[in-house]
């Protein structure tokens, strides 16, 4: 007989280890995750550090903390307070991690930093914009003022420095409030001025006068929590890795949105002053970017830019006179001569500017470049190792786009684009670079030739060329190219690059001459055909004004403020709509922005303060949604679709659009100049939304509640 008594204590003991491998398994996702550390970190609110009115988090140090948060499982406990108290808090070890910390040697006893810097900010001295009793063309005007400056923060010693360094002799006031109580604290004239970031600005009550130094800032670390700081430093490294630019976009995202860069200052004002009309000397017949029209003025997207650069500065207007030039050579040489103060456009690189006597001001424009080739040759054109490329002549952009890009191509020069298409064609050159701003220009011709187009993956700034010493104009064009939005020059181009190619009645006739001799000799003698003849060419004429009617209902730019129209915003959404019902996924949010009281400002000023009021608002939304395509749809009402970073960082935008709109709220009734803004915003959702019409209505209703809403708290 078999004995099973030592099998059963097997299976029992199997059946036991199975259990816990089953429980193991089940409980693992949870178990790792009670593994993940709590970090205690300080909260103040600041751009570091923003809570809207429905408590959601945002701002540059909780992007950055979430981003941490990735690639290290961190769970955040935020603890609240000033900058002040919670510096204090992280010497004693009552919270783990603080944002916004510059390198002080003093602090290296009680916190730990970092190898890697989360960014770098300038400080500035802020006055009230009523205090007359302090100029910035005059430091001595500070002597015997009260200064305040944030206890235990960097700016005490920057500003001792600097003070010392001007001969200034001011009373310096150390506070703990929060940056916000600080600023009104000098707004009711308990201090004179304060010294904070240079992302601090409000034009209405407070404006930048000295900038007193600048530092590196970090993440602070604990000396009580010191296993922190090596997932901190990896997680930093493998976000630089990811995105080498990271902290710069968001310096760009939050701090740069407003602060010192919309004023000029002092140096800049005199040279103003004194200067005047700043000459602009621009090529011709060089559209979408600038020409001449019929009656000599200029046109393109430079006008545009120009228009808005006019009224971009807080502080200051700005005067331009266009002056056309044949070539690019020719504005240059222009430029040297002292005829203009800057011409356009402009793409040198460091050494080439520097031969030429020359600087580049940051690209206000930005265009990707195109290889015209013949449509038959274009697959051996991508395997060609010699290539001739044919290049107008006089325009040294494209040689040196050429140099830097291409420099084992050769080049052959033509008079003109004309010339180099008809070159191409015949064979005696392989292709021209052109931009595809510019390609509605030549389309027609390329047409006639077989020519098409290849992407050269590439882009060409396009700059201002400013004399190399005239620093305080570099320095103006630089601000104001920081603050003209990137989407009201791409929509200008856009329009521009259309208008370009509109038909004209000659150009059908050229196109069809031997058909319509054809048919003038074929009726010629017979009356009731030239009747017919002449009924014929009157209905072309009126499908011709159709097509010019069409294309101008098209036209992409609103004219009063610049932005896109109410016929670019339903081509928009078709063309949305259509990219939907191919099944292709998209993520996007409709925003709809209505401004309040424009019926009582034109009743009440007239409709040229209502186009102020406007533009005003324009300015406003587009400075936040930098990087979406914003509309002028009706009267008073705008709209913006928010794809790709916008779309990611909505609720932010969101944020900063209603602390930026309540900031330039009218404190008196009928401030036609001061704009009050309602919004809406709703995201796309394919479950509710059988169209993106169904977006919009859902984004026009939340901006009606908004409007309910802040009208009752009024």
């Amino acid at each position: 007989m078999l004995n099973f008594s030592g099998i059963i204590p097997i299976r029992r003991l199997t059946a036991f280890l199975l259990c816990l491998i089953l429980a193991g398994a089940v409980l693992t996702p949870a178990a790792a995750w009670e593994t993940g550390k709590t970090v205690r970190v300080g909260w103040y609110e600041s751009p570091f550090n923003r809570t809207d009115a429905f408590g959601r988090r945002s701002g540059y140090a909780y992007e950055y903390q979430r981003k941490i948060a990735a690639y290290t499982g961190w769970r955040y406990e935020y603890v609240e307070g000033t900058w002040s108290e919670l510096i204090q808090m992280l010497a004693t070890g009552a919270i783990d991690l603080m944002s916004d910390v510059s390198y002080v040697e003093e602090r290296t006893e009680y916190m730990l930093y970092p190898n890697l810097p989360m960014g770098t900010e300038a400080y500035y001295i802020y006055t009230a914009q009523d205090n007359a009793g302090i100029s910035s063309e005059d430091v001595s005007t500070l002597n015997g003022k009260r200064v305040g400056v944030t206890k235990n923060s960097l700016q005490r010693n920057l500003f001792l420095d600097w003070a010392e360094k001007h001969g200034v002799q001011a009373e310096l006031v150390e506070v703990t409030s929060a940056e916000d109580e600080s600023l009104k604290m000098m707004l009711s004239g308990q201090l004179d001025a304060f010294i904070t970031l240079d992302s601090y600005s409000d034009p209405e009550s407070i404006v930048p006068v000295w900038k007193i130094g600048s530092s590196d800032f970090y993440f602070a670390v604990s000396k009580a929590r010191p296993d922190l700081l090596n997932e901190l430093d990896a997680a930093m490294s493998r976000i630089q890795d990811e995105n080498r630019y990271y902290n710069e976009q968001l310096n760009e995202k939050y701090l740069r949105s407003s602060g010192p860069n919309m004023y000029l200052n002092a140096g800049e004002k005199a040279w103003l002053n004194g200067h005047g009309v700043i000459r602009v000397g621009y090529q011709d017949n060089y559209l979408a970017f600038c020409a001449s029209d019929e009656k000599g003025e200029l046109t393109g997207a430079l006008k545009d830019y120009l228009a808005y650069a006019a009224t971009a500065m807080e502080n200051a207007e700005l005067s331009f006179e266009a002056v056309s030039y044949p070539t690019a050579a020719a504005a240059m040489e222009a430029l040297k001569n002292g005829e203009v103060d800057c011409m356009f456009p402009a793409n040198l690189n460091d050494f080439d500017s520097e031969t030429m006597g020359v600087v580049m001001s940051p690209a206000l424009m930005r265009t990707e470049m195109d290889a015209v080739v013949r449509a038959a040759d274009q697959k051996a054109f991508i395997r060609k190792e010699q290539v001739v490329v044919a290049v107008n002549e006089g325009n040294p952009n494209y040689e040196m786009f050429l140099v830097d890009n291409y420099p084992g191509w050769q080049t052959v020069h033509y008079v003109d684009t004309p010339a180099c298409l008809e070159q191409v064609a015949a064979g005696n050159a392989d292709c021209i670079i052109i931009s595809n701003y510019r390609f509605n220009n030549i389309s027609k011709q390329c047409e006639k030739l077989h020519l098409t187009t290849l992407d050269t993956g590439v882009e060409l700034d396009y700059c201002f060329a400013i004399r190399q010493g005239d620093t305080e104009l570099y320095s103006i064009i630089s601000k104001v190219t920081g603050v003209v939005p990137a989407s009201s020059v791409n929509a200008a181009l856009t329009y521009y690059s259309t208008e370009d190619a509109k038909l004209s009645f000659t150009d059908y006739i050229m196109d069809h001459l031997p058909a319509v001799m054809g048919l003038i000799i074929g009726v010629a003698l017979v009356i009731i055909v030239l009747l017919l003849l002449e009924i014929r060419a009157a209905k072309k004429v009126n499908e011709e004004e159709h097509l010019v009617e069409t294309l101008n209902k098209r036209v992409f730019v609103d004219a009063l403020t610049s932005v896109r129209n109410k016929g670019a915003y339903a081509d928009y959404i078709q063309k949305l709509q259509e990219r939907l019902d191919q099944g292709e996924q998209l993520q996007f949010a409709m925003g709809v922005f209505d401004c309040d009281d424009l019926k009582t400002i034109n009743d009440q000023y007239g409709h040229d303060k209502g186009d102020l009021y406007l533009k005003a608002a324009s300015r406003l939304i587009c400075r936040t949604f930098q990087h979406s395509p914003v509309f002028r749809i009706g009267g008073d009402e705008f709209s913006v679709i928010l794809m790709n970073e916008d779309f990611e960082n909505r609720e932010a935008l969101i944020s900063q659009f209603d602390q930026a709109s309540e900031t330039l709220c009218a404190t008196e009734e009928n401030q036609w100049d001061h704009v009050s803004v309602a919004r809406g915003v709703a995201v796309y959702d394919p479950q509710t939304d059988p169209a993106v019409i169904d977006t919009v209505r859902r984004a026009d209703k939340v901006m009606y509640e908004n409007k309910r809403v802040r009208k009752r708290t009024a």
